[in-house]
């Protein structure tokens, strides 16, 4: 474990209602900032004292510091702005990395936080990678924007999304339509994504010509996928033999990404996910990674990462009972 470490900041200039405007009522700010950061800060008029890890301390000196010369310009403080501000210093963060940017015909993507920047560059790096988290994080964003960056960049031939059809029990005869309108309500998300980074109608074209597949996983049994960059996603809804199955389908120069969610499993309760299973058999396998997202890695509103972080919480109290 990291030791912690203490460092001072001297805000100036001396203005005390400066101070009550960064600091917020009942120091509600400082106390967000130390929720958010794991850090403690302390404060004797303008001199603070900021204990934690080292990263951590840096990141909110310089947060601190943006934040008081914007209390300076009297513009207000709300826990919103912070939050956003806050993301921002993190981006900031990555500057020591080398640039990380995918670039759409629609779009432009880079990661916001260190998980992301990991989960991107092992993707680029390894044959199969694993996204594993709560919703927000951009597992699946990111896996189809690498995803739309190999296919335009003409590494692999085409883009194959999957998706288990648990609410159908994978039986999805009784819905009307062709296969890609049966398993549609499913793949929604993905479209979503390559809608907004692709456009419209690019992605009806590549539908079209067979570039983009829609193949539910039940009907991924027997093939072999080469040249392909294959998603699949929700996999915590997968069962045992489903993920062993979707697995060896993997041909040569094909990319697999693998995203779930293991806190949201909708199978039946004698069922278990292949999702868990292969973090446990495929952990040590070289090859493969596993980037591991948690309320920290949520790019949404910030209530969403407060309500991921409460269901945490609650998951913990009960499994410690």
């Amino acid at each position: 474990m990291t030791k912690p470490i203490t460092q001072l900041l001297h805000l100036l200039p001396e203005n005390n209602d400066f101070l009550a405007i960064l600091s917020g009522q009942n120091d509600a700010h400082f106390r967000f900032i130390e929720t958010e950061l794991n850090i403690d800060i302390k404060h004797r008029g303008h001199e603070l004292s900021l204990t934690g890890a080292e990263p951590a301390v840096y990141q909110a000196i310089h947060l601190l510091q943006q934040l008081y010369q914007a209390a300076q310009a009297k513009k207000p403080l709300d826990q919103n702005t912070i939050y956003q501000q806050l993301r921002a210093t993190q981006e900031e963060s990555f500057a020591h990395k080398k640039e990380l940017v995918i670039k759409t015909r629609e779009a432009v993507i880079k990661p916001h936080t260190h998980n992301q920047y990991d989960y991107i560059h092992h993707i680029l790096t390894n044959d199969i990678t694993f996204g594993i988290g709560p919703a927000g994080t951009g597992k699946t964003y990111l896996a189809v924007a690498c995803a739309v960056d190999a296919l335009e960049r003409e590494t692999v031939r085409r883009i194959i999304l999957v998706r288990p059809a648990v609410e159908a029990g994978e039986r999805l005869g009784f819905l009307p339509g062709d296969m890609a309108q049966k398993v549609d309500p499913y793949l929604r998300p993905l479209y979503d994504a390559l809608y907004e980074m692709l456009g419209l109608e690019r992605v009806e074209k590549l539908i079209a010509r067979h570039a983009i597949e829609i193949a539910p996983l039940a009907f991924m049994r027997g093939r072999t996928l080469n040249d392909a960059f294959i998603i699949l996603d929700e996999s915590q809804n997968t069962t045992e033999e489903q993920m062993k199955m979707f697995l060896t389908r993997m041909g040569f120069g094909s990319t697999a990404v693998i995203t779930g969610d293991i806190t949201q499993i909708d199978l039946a309760m004698n069922k278990k996910s292949g999702l868990l299973e292969a973090i446990h058999l495929l952990k040590n396998v070289g090859g493969i990674h596993f980037t591991f997202f948690n309320s920290k890695d949520v790019i949404r509103h910030p209530l969403v990462q407060k309500i991921v972080e409460a269901y945490e919480a609650n998951k913990k109290h009960y499994d410690s009972h």
